[in-house]
């Protein structure tokens, strides 16, 4: 289950909040300080009491203001962020908490009576409570316009990823159809010709079609069930090619756990053998590989057909290239324009397609 923008635990990750860190509280606990020291020299310069005593009541109050408004925001929330209506109310009580708090625990260490201050430096201590409103609003419309932001960024990238993971099932449903259509084409000239290789064709069918019901629950699959994939389908084409077709498959174990869009090799592996091997009296050759290329993910299909001279378009555009312009906005979607699709083709001498993708990116 994904986690919802709103959530408070992915708003404290954003806004780099770990609960109880103590080099947060330690950083917010010096920032506080040093705001204090200041306001307590600029009270010193137009009050009526000394620097020491002015500090003293500073720190006392502005320390308490902001242990108050983080404590009850904890207690809201977590350590999340409660909302603006709750936070209010936080930033309030806890101004007026820490500001009479403060001052009557200054007093004391002071030598006066509890509230004294009020009486004997009206100014400064007018000053105290000014200057702590102040800081006070401004901290809560600080940490609310973060938040907000923060809130509204989740939303947006939440968004996108729907969005983006939408558009490669709206291209894994219109992939699907081609094959199945296209096998059970085949399917239905075999029944009447050849039925006992007809059943084995269904049985791999069945099982392709397993394998490839269980993948389209995800946006991602290791790369061996991608390759598992192929053999199913490879397998169906050799019930219909016979000898004609001689394929192989090529994945180092290290590579067998990384993660690739489902369904992204099947459609170059069956315009391979449709618009390569077939035309050819004698079939020919299809290798599918993996392999680690100057830190990207290289995935490559080759076939020694009949190829193509791939600055002119092939005379089914549509058709012969159904399968590549797919897998091209598959990568380009998946990846953000991180990924490559590359194809050579010499005419008598068959077709390669290498599929560049950022290690990088594929490992979280």
């Amino acid at each position: 289950m994904r986690t919802p923008p709103n959530d408070p635990n992915v708003l404290r990750h954003t806004l780099h909040m770990p609960p109880f860190c103590p080099r947060t509280i330690a950083r917010h606990a010096l920032v506080a300080a040093v705001f204090n020291t200041v306001l307590a020299l600029a009270i010193t310069v137009s009050g009526d009491q000394s620097f020491a005593a002015n500090l003293l009541y500073s720190q006392l109050i502005g320390l308490s203001i902001w242990a108050l408004i983080d404590g009850g925001r904890f207690l809201l929330s977590g350590d999340g962020w409660p909302g603006a209506p709750k936070m209010a109310g936080v930033v309030l009580v806890a101004v007026l908490t820490g500001y009479f708090g403060g001052s009557a625990l200054s007093d004391l260490l002071l030598g006066r009576q509890p509230l004294e201050g009020f009486a004997r430096f009206p100014k400064a201590m007018t000053g105290f409570l000014l200057m702590s409103l102040a800081a006070g609003v401004a901290g809560a419309y600080f940490f609310t316009t973060r938040a907000m932001l923060a809130s509204a960024r989740l939303a947006h990238e939440e968004a996108l990823r729907q969005a983006s993971e939408a558009k490669l099932k709206l291209l894994e449903t219109q992939l699907e159809p081609h094959m199945l259509f296209n096998t059970l084409a085949n399917l239905r000239a075999l029944i009447g010709i050849d039925p006992p290789r007809a059943q084995v064709m269904l049985d791999h069918m069945n099982s392709y079609l397993r394998a490839t019901l269980s993948g389209s629950r995800a946006t991602t699959h290791p790369l061996a069930a991608e390759f598992a994939r192929l053999d199913d389908y490879l397998a169906l084409m050799a019930v219909r090619m016979g000898a004609r077709l001689g394929c192989t498959l090529d994945l180092p174990d290290a590579l067998r756990e990384v993660p690739v869009p489902p369904l992204l090799l099947q459609p170059l592996v069956e315009n391979a053998i449709r618009h390569g091997l077939e035309p050819q009296v004698d079939g020919g050759r299809i290798t599918v590989r993996a392999a680690i290329d100057q830190g990207e993910l290289l995935l490559e299909v080759a076939d020694t057909g009949v190829g193509f001279d791939a600055s002119v378009p092939p005379p089914n555009t549509t058709d012969s290239s159904f399968g590549l312009a797919q897998v091209r906005e598959r990568v380009a979607t998946a990846y953000e324009g991180r990924g490559r699709v590359e194809l050579t083709s010499t005419p008598g001498a068959g077709t390669v397609i290498r599929i560049h993708l950022p290690l990088a990116s594929l490992d979280t």
